[in-house]
């Protein structure tokens, strides 16, 4: 199981940053300024609530030339954002092994 300390600042879960810097070029760019935002206080241009991960999980949609790519995060942390997962989407639902393992992520992150 994916364990890390409580962040006081942003942080990333378990390998979500590794696979966050394995997205393309476009699409990692995309990803960083959307969290950027959160990071002000914003929403993304494009996010939906997880409600099945946790309450205060959003996922944040990305779809450019390669693909479909999601972001997983909590941002209800003081001024933190948590990343709970990043990954490609190949279909149209969202697998439930990705979202299987941002639970796990988030109920380790808590502790």
């Amino acid at each position: 199981m994916d364990t890390q300390p409580r962040c006081e600042a942003d942080c990333f879960v378990g390998d979500s940053l590794a696979h966050l810097r394995d997205f393309p070029d476009q699409a990692r760019s995309l990803a960083g300024y959307q969290l950027r935002e959160v990071q002000k206080g914003h929403d993304p241009a494009d996010w939906k609530p997880m409600k099945t991960v946790g309450p205060g999980v959003r996922e944040i949609r990305i779809r450019e030339a390669a693909g479909a790519f999601r972001v997983i995060y909590l941002a209800t942390v003081g001024d933190s954002v948590v990343v709970i997962h990043a990954f490609q989407k190949k279909t149209q639902q969202t697998p439930q092994k990705d979202i299987d393992l941002a639970v796990s992520r988030l109920r380790a992150w808590k502790g």
